[in-house]
């Protein structure tokens, strides 16, 4: 992933926070750290799983 890809990601998730904040509607997001670091562990997760190449094709799995 590059570094503008990133950029541009956390330049849209600040400007729809500035605008949730504006109009004081509540954000679709954990609204703690604990929620937040919940978020970055599923992701870790994934990556993880993915970097070391052992996961499994759940439709496959089931024949779907």
């Amino acid at each position: 992933m590059n570094v503008q890809v990133i950029v541009l990601a956390t330049v849209t998730g600040l400007v729809a926070g500035v605008i949730f904040g504006f109009f004081d509607v509540p954000i679709p997001a954990p609204p703690n750290a604990a929620g937040i670091m919940g978020i970055v562990g599923i992701f870790v997760g994934y990556r993880a799983v993915d970097h070391l190449g052992v996961g499994v094709n759940l439709l496959d799995a089931l024949g779907l």
